[in-house]
């Protein structure tokens, strides 16, 4: 275990930066570890955890990842991209029955299971939009990774710029599965990018009912 000092989490989502670059020097297994673990800890719809991420380290791989990221030289470069998938069928091929015996171990009434299962099956048989539901629970579990990373002390560009059907044939992905997004970890090589600022609350919250300003 390293006798490093952690960043605390509040300097890690002020400070945090896209980097433009990295450096390629090596992420230690204890530490993808730790990255990874906090996103599979992240909350999920149902705690139904739909998400899947591929860890591209192979040089070769990360080549072949990047001609299908519109080239973007940073997932060449960077040590680990960890690629951010969902199943959407998941559900229906044992993630229910499994989230429903972790429940039930963890305290969940048997009645209680029994009624979520239908109840969660007829909602993710009607979903408007699967891909949009399915997006929403994979980005919780890679942003508490892309946190980690940064806490821990490397840099980390969160990407979206990548061709779907290409990533899927690099990957070898099932047909079931959607590409989120890419997250290159390392270290920056370089400055790191510019701050390009944030809105105000006055301009993004708001107090109880849209227009209505919050006072803090």
């Amino acid at each position: 275990m390293s006798n490093r000092t952690e960043k605390p989490l509040s300097l890690a989502i002020e400070q945090r930066r896209a980097s433009p670059s990295f450096n390629g020097a090596p992420v230690p297994d204890e530490d993808l570890k730790r990255i990874l673990d906090a996103g599979l800890h992240a909350p999920s719809s149902y705690n139904l955890q739909p998400w899947r991420f591929v860890v591209v380290r192979n040089p070769e791989q990360r080549r072949r990842l990047r001609a299908a990221s519109f080239n973007q030289p940073k997932v060449e470069e960077a040590s680990v991209v960890i690629v951010a998938c969902g199943d959407i069928d998941g559900w229906r091929n044992g993630d229910l029955d499994e989230s429903l015996r972790m429940g039930r171990e963890g305290g969940m009434p048997e009645n209680y299971a029994e009624q979520a299962r239908t109840v969660i099956a007829n909602y993710l048989s009607n979903l408007p939009n699967p891909t949009a539901w399915l997006f929403k629970q994979v980005m919780l579990a890679f942003t508490s990774m892309m946190l980690m990373a940064e806490v821990l002390g490397y840099d980390t560009a969160p990407m979206e710029g990548f061709e779907q059907g290409k990533v899927h044939e690099v990957l070898k992905l099932p047909l079931s599965y959607q590409v989120a997004a890419l997250l290159a970890v390392g270290y920056r090589n370089g400055e790191d990018k510019f701050y390009g600022g944030r809105f105000s609350m006055s301009q993004t919250v708001f107090d109880g009912e849209y227009g209505k300003p919050l006072r803090l």
